[in-house]
């Protein structure tokens, strides 16, 4: 089952990474986020299920 993780950029903005068993990053938020929940929500549309 692949990893997600939420964290906030040298900028101060919220972005999401997927990261696979094997420890290979798959997914990526190309833009940060000033809300969280923002962030989760287009890790949602990336087939996020938190």
């Amino acid at each position: 089952m692949d990893k997600w993780d939420f964290y906030m950029d040298k900028a101060g903005l919220w972005r999401w990474r997927r990261t696979a068993p094997n420890g290979r990053i798959v997914g990526a938020s190309t833009q940060g986020y000033a809300n969280k929940s923002d962030c989760e929500e287009n890790a949602r549309r990336h087939s996020w299920e938190g």
